[in-house]
């Protein structure tokens, strides 16, 4: 999800705004940005640290491949789901709240992820989790931006709070690496329970509720909708990947698209609807949030995948390979840090020009990637791509908001937010199922991924071999589909946005810069 600062923060009024401009935070404001800071840590450590331990969650629990995708999907689908539900709860019965019970549910769900000792429970677990994220990054920058009245602090502490979550990035894969090298796989979601505690204990003492100025009717037909059309559509398309096409498939694909496009009439129906649709009327605010959705589809399996090529094809160890990881997440950080001065030289179409092909570049760095090569295009790839990703992560959403009126704002953030965490999940669900079809096609045993080879044959075997060139085959595959689909962007956008875009900057609508991409970041990328 990109974090967007609420809309009642779209609309000050002048004079409002000339005296808060004045007033300067009391120190209980910086303690209470200071115990906001937990929650983004451990959600933005929460991605990376998956990603690295599946290889682990695979050999101590051995689920199928179709199971392992719904582990790393579960959690992105439930808060995608979820997100503007919540957002409309908050307003109504208070930010702050909605942010207790959220970080209570994050840490029962860590527990109950760190000790499952089945698939489904783990699958059940994340999406726990989920629930709990679905509240955690928006309610936080709400009740921060409640903190500082005063804009230049206001965006101060945004930096800091978008800092932090890019360090979480960092700290998360070294984290992960040391603690998976000394105890077993679960250890590393025991992180989280002391961050939440602390969290809990002094959040009601420095946080204060806050409320959203208009707050929308939530409709429960709606929320069953998407939810209900998108699972049981991505179900059925992992259902094909793993055991090739059926009658039972096909026919979950139909009603799961049949239930989403129910919902999309019912959003032009409604006074309020949750998603927005005559929003993508608009040129710019199209090509943003796709570029936003879409980029964040690439990420996302680019880096699962990747994790799985260092680990089980060329055998590093999660520490290796997290350390392998480091160099990507620190350009990703920097290009966050620098884009709003790039915007400056270059403005906003040309810097998500360079967003879109610079990812496309290092998605074509990964097909040149293989056995004897080792970690060095990996390494490139995630240099390059991390400069992209930086770039959509920074802009995407002020593009996005500042391409409609300053009464849809609101609307924008929420599909902006939905999108993102949205196409973070159908990547690894939709590009890691072409890489099992792809992996099944060439494979002649029975396994329908590497991690199963390795569990049954080990790694001594001539079915290894085949594995490892068979998932090499639907890696390469999966890299030219991401390099042309980030390729697409960059020509949609030299052809849809004008030349004369600028974004919203913070003196004029008194909005707060965004941040990075919320949803964790995988390692790397």
């Amino acid at each position: 999800m990109i974090l967007l600062v609420p809309e009642a923060s779209l609309s000050i009024d002048t004079m409002g705004t000339q005296a808060a401009s004045k007033k300067s935070a009391p120190a209980r404001s910086w303690w209470g940005l200071v115990a906001t800071l937990g929650p983004v840590l451990i959600v933005a450590m929460d991605g990376s640290i998956l990603f690295l331990a599946m290889p682990s969650i695979n050999e101590a629990i051995q689920p199928t491949t179709d199971q392992s995708l719904w582990i790393l999907d579960i959690y992105g689908f439930t808060v995608g789901s979820l997100l503007i539900t919540f957002g409309n709860l908050g307003d109504r019965f208070g930010r702050k709240k909605l942010l207790m019970i959220g970080a209570a549910t994050f840490g029962v769900g860590s527990a109950l992820v760190a000790f499952a000792s089945a698939p489904e429970t783990l699958i059940a677990a994340r999406a726990l989790m989920g629930l709990g994220g679905a509240t955690l990054l928006p309610s936080c920058l709400a009740v921060i931006s409640e903190l500082f009245e005063n804009p230049a602090q206001r965006s101060q502490a945004i930096g800091i709070f978008a800092a932090t979550f890019a360090a979480g990035f960092v700290i998360g894969p070294i984290v992960c690496g040391i603690l998976l090298n000394h105890f077993w796989w679960g250890s590393v979601f025991l992180v989280n329970l002391p961050i939440i505690v602390l969290f809990l204990v002094f959040a009601p003492i420095l946080l204060r509720e806050v409320h959203g100025a208009r707050p929308g009717k939530i409709d429960l037909l709606s929320v069953i909708l998407s939810a209900t059309g998108l699972l049981v559509a991505i179900y059925g398309v992992k259902h094909v990947a793993t055991y090739g096409m059926s009658l039972l498939a096909g026919g979950l694909i139909a009603l799961g698209v049949g239930v989403l496009t129910v919902f999309a009439l019912r959003q032009r129906k409604l006074e309020t609807p949750l998603l927005d649709i005559a929003l993508f009327r608009r040129h710019v605010f199209a090509v943003a949030i796709l570029t936003g959705l879409l980029s964040l589809f690439v990420w996302s399996a680019a880096a699962y995948l990747s994790m799985t090529y260092l680990q089980s094809v060329l055998g590093y160890s999660v520490l290796h390979a997290a350390l392998l990881a480091i160099p990507g997440a620190v350009v990703l950080t920097l290009s966050c840090v620098l884009t709003p001065l790039l915007v400056e030289r270059i403005g906003a179409r040309a810097a998500l020009i360079v967003c879109n092909f610079s990812i496309a570049v290092g998605m074509a760095l990964l097909v040149l990637t293989s056995e004897s090569t080792g970690a060095a295009f990996y390494i490139a790839s995630t240099m390059v791509s991390g400069i992209g990703f930086g770039i959509s992560f920074s802009l995407v959403a002020d593009t996005a908001v500042g391409a409609v009126p300053e009464s849809r704002a609101g609307a924008a953030s929420a599909i902006a937010e939905t999108s993102n965490e949205i196409g973070n999940a159908l990547g690894i669900a939709l590009l890691g199922s072409l890489l099992t079809v792809v992996f099944r096609a060439n494979y002649p045993g029975d396994e329908t991924g590497i991690a199963e080879v390795i569990d049954a044959r080990g790694t001594a075997s001539v079915a290894f071999e085949l594995a490892r060139t068979s998932f090499l085959s639907g890696f390469h595959v999966v890299a030219i589909v991401a390099a042309l689909i980030c390729a697409g962007l960059g020509i949609l956008a030299i052809r849809w946005i004008p030349k004369a875009v600028v974004t919203p900057s913070v003196a004029e609508n008194e909005s707060c810069p965004t941040s990075p991409n919320a949803s964790p970041p995988p390692p790397g990328f």
